[in-house]
């Protein structure tokens, strides 16, 4: 919450994006830069950081693998980019979720997670490849809980040799975004409440970001899969 007013940070992902901006001005109209949104909560944010800077971006795909009964709990997650894919576990949170969900029930979440990753890789991005090797990166979010996600990401795009990985993100606790600090060449995250609860909590309109959000993003005007005809 803003102190003072006790309201949240941002409206939307839309006023999280201009924050975003603002913080990474330096980049601006920088053709070696370029804005990943990790799909699907972060594709706007990406874009409007894009669209602010002058910079090119597209998606990235990720999916988290929820803890059977409890699915907002990561145990690990997924990341796909061109034919490239990684994969993060928290042994930690693993083996705790083994105690409690058998191990059969952690490998169907992954079968089916990988399934879906497979499945919105082919529809956002429709065989594009986007070039990262030897340019900055920026992987955008809308925001920090476990860092599984970003794990992920970063994992995935490391392959392909960027220059630097740059991690956006508006909010996030204070203790994961200083483990992620030693991941990244640089972490921009303007909100760390100490008593961090949800992402969600940041914002005063989080609607769930749908397929075909994404679609009007990626695919519109100004959208790297848009074409005239």
């Amino acid at each position: 919450m803003n102190e003072g007013t006790g309201r949240p940070p941002y409206a939307d992902r839309d006023a999280a994006a201009e924050a975003l901006a603002g913080a990474l001005h330096d980049l601006a109209d920088d053709p070696q830069a370029i804005v990943l949104g990790l799909a699907r909560g972060g594709v706007p944010v990406a874009a409007g950081i894009a669209h602010r800077l002058g910079l090119e971006w597209d998606a990235l795909v990720v999916r988290k693998l929820g803890v059977p009964g409890q699915p907002e709990v990561a145990f690990g997650a997924l990341a796909a980019h061109g034919r490239q894919r990684a994969a993060f576990r928290s042994e930690a949170i693993r083996s705790g979720a083994a105690r409690c969900a058998p191990r059969r029930a952690l490998r169907e979440v992954e079968q089916a997670e990988r399934a879906e990753l497979e499945r919105r890789h082919r529809d956002y991005l429709a065989g594009r490849v986007p070039d990262v090797a030897g340019r900055t990166v920026v992987v955008a979010d809308d925001g920090l809980a476990t860092g599984a996600t970003l794990r992920a990401a970063l994992d995935v795009l490391a392959r392909s040799a960027p220059a630097r990985l740059v991690a956006a993100l508006p909010v996030g606790p204070p203790s994961t975004c200083a483990e992620l600090e030693a991941a990244v060449d640089r972490l921009v995250c303007p909100h760390r409440p100490a008593n961090f609860g949800a992402v969600g909590a940041a914002y005063e309109h989080f609607d769930q970001v749908s397929d075909a959000w994404v679609h009007d993003l990626l695919d519109g005007p100004g959208g790297p899969g848009f074409t005239n005809g």
